[in-house]
């Protein structure tokens, strides 16, 4: 198998344990597997590298690092030509506009041609059997047209999050009639399967393309049971409960704001957290605004009011820093088309969670059932203060019963069983097709399905 997984480890991304484990997964069914990603170096330009990652993946996959970067990541002043040295913004427009010449999508556009290529060679030393493009970025999706086009490789597509739905907004990202359109419909016409991450997600794909509507999986994200740390919790009051948030501070300033208010109430209000501590700890902002943005600027003004901020954490060092908390603090941004990794992880410590996301979100029905849930009550400051007092009672009066009771919610959502399950089905799906025949071979069909630009199969 041929995997395109841009975010891939060691890059520091919440999409590379999902790529792993999929990786893993299809080596344990015993095929060869061949990932296609980007150089460590350009993490470090962008979110940056957690070696740690590379301790989990299977010595049997076989990783092709691509000199590609993103240009405008750069930082490096003394490699700036004299028009993006003075015009700056107009240099990122025209940088735009030249990406999507090549393939509808900015900042990746341009590396259709090196992906293209990358595939057709690895194909040409050791020929594939499967594709599957994790997106984003999207240009993937080229490669996998290219390799089909060209070899009939069958490919299948993991969305993750969808393409054609805006999942923060809630709304359509692109009409069926746009290139964007045109690109999604092409390839989905042609592929073996589409994985997404959550329901209503897979939802948006059956209802846009109803012939593909038995091909759409919801593959979640799960945990790695490595990442709990799987015993009962002591707190001490005493010497002050902590409060804790690990993932990446992708939410708006105003969130965070909201949230840190509501704990500084909170702490006001109830006496069990006069003397708590909260935790971040996590990526904020890449390239050059990475820690240097208004984000970090709130949560240095919030450390009056016991907030800390630790910086990312090496994979390694997330079982130890969960058993140093006492509840959890979710902030995720969007609503029901998203649920997030950590939902997953959070209910694995089997610790007080408590919900700072709007109340229709994919991470409330995930987190239905768990006994040591807040609830989703919104982004009311006054019912978040509610909800951080609610958690430090249960934080001190939770049994260990109950406390294990939490940690078994989450065990059926352990990212290895449910990677096991998705990766299996996909090799059926794969060989069921090959023995009835079904695979899309007809050139015919082909053309008619082609985007033409400027006269021309794309």
């Amino acid at each position: 198998m041929i995997y395109l997984a841009i975010g891939f480890p060691p890059a520091a991304k919440s999409c590379a344990y999902r790529m792993r484990e999929t990786a893993n997964q299809f080596i344990n069914a015993g095929w060869d597997v061949t990932v296609v990603t980007i150089a460590q170096e350009s993490w470090e330009r962008d979110s940056g590298v957690d070696l740690t990652l590379l301790d989990q993946v299977d010595p049997l996959v076989n990783i092709v690092e691509l000199p590609l970067a993103r240009e405008d990541l750069e930082t490096d002043i003394r490699l700036y030509d004299e028009d993006r040295a003075l015009k700056p913004n107009a240099w990122v427009a025209r940088l735009r506009v030249r990406q999507t010449e090549t393939f509808p999508e900015p900042n990746f556009g341009e590396w259709r041609g090196a992906l293209e290529q990358a595939v057709l060679d690895i194909h040409h030393e050791h020929p594939a059997d499967l594709l599957l493009a994790s997106c984003v970025p999207y240009v993937n999706l080229a490669a996998a047209w290219k390799l089909w086009e060209e070899a009939r490789v069958p490919y299948a597509v993991d969305f993750r999050d969808g393409w054609s739905i805006d999942v923060i907004e809630g709304v359509e990202a692109f009409s069926r009639e746009s290139e964007l359109g045109r690109w999604e419909k092409k390839i989905l016409d042609h592929a073996v399967s589409l994985w997404v991450v959550n329901d209503p997600i897979a939802e948006h794909y059956r209802t846009r393309h109803p012939d593909f509507a038995d091909r759409v999986r919801v593959v979640r994200n799960g945990y790695d049971a490595d990442s709990s740390p799987g015993r009962a919790h002591k707190p001490d009051p005493e010497s002050g409960l902590v409060f804790g948030y690990l993932g990446t501070v992708n939410f708006t300033a105003q969130h965070l704001e909201t949230v840190l208010n509501a704990w500084r109430a909170a702490r006001e209000q109830e006496p069990l957290l006069a003397n708590a501590r909260f935790e971040v700890r996590g990526h904020i902002g890449n390239g050059a605004g990475r820690e240097a943005n208004r984000h970090a600027e709130i949560l240095k003004q919030a450390e009056a009011d016991g907030v800390r901020f630790g910086g990312p954490a090496a994979k390694a060092e997330v079982a130890s820093i969960y058993a140093g908390w006492d509840a959890m603090v979710l902030i995720l941004i969007g609503g029901r088309y998203v649920t997030s990794g950590k939902v997953y992880e959070y209910m694995a410590t089997g610790l007080p969670i408590v919900s700072a996301h709007v109340v229709e979100h994919d991470a409330s029905n995930v987190l239905d059932g768990h006994p040591l849930w807040t609830g989703a009550v919104g982004l009311d400051e006054e019912a978040l203060t509610q909800s951080f007092v609610r958690a430090a009672h249960m934080a001190v009066e939770t049994s260990d019963a109950v406390h294990a009771e939490a940690m078994a919610h989450a065990d059926q959502f352990t990212r290895e069983s449910l990677m096991t399950v998705a990766v299996n089905e996909l090799i059926d799906q794969l060989a069921a097709d090959r023995a009835s025949g079904t695979s899309v071979t007809d050139t015919a069909v082909l053309a008619e399905k082609s985007i033409v630009t400027g006269g021309t199969a794309s």
